[in-house]
């Protein structure tokens, strides 16, 4: 067996997939309109999105969580500048910010964002990059 692929339920298709675009990964424009969408990360695991509609096909009693977050994901970037920039770019397009960058003591400059459906996207890279 392989783990090749990781779903997030979304509320607003375009909304999350504008998110995940500005974050880095490419995902084709027409996707903001369909059911579900997936996107190829490098290594060839997939991370795919599934309109909360669509979830409720196969599982008609399925609601969103509530009370906090049940995945997160994590993005590494190049340098401790480019947390800080990439950061900064997100919330000025108005994406939510959740911990400004700071140097972590684990020894990497640290940052989390949250994507349209409150989940938890960390941007990180080693302080030595």
């Amino acid at each position: 067996m392989t783990l090749n692929a990781f779903g997030i339920a979304v509320a607003d298709m375009a909304r999350a997939l504008a998110f995940y675009r500005a974050i880095g990964l490419d995902i084709p424009a027409d996707a903001d309109t369909e059911p579900h969408a997936e996107a190829t990360l490098a290594g060839g695991v997939r991370l795919m999105f599934d309109t909360h509609e669509t979830i409720r096909t196969f599982e008609p009693d399925w609601q969103p969580p509530t009370g906090g977050f049940r995945m997160s994901l994590a993005v590494e970037c190049a340098s401790p500048s480019e947390v800080d920039s990439r950061y900064a770019e997100m919330t000025a397009a108005g994406y939510a910010g959740h911990h400004e960058p700071w140097d972590a003591f684990w020894g990497q400059r640290y940052a989390t964002l949250r994507d349209p459906d409150g989940n938890p996207v960390d941007l990180y890279a080693a302080l030595n990059a």
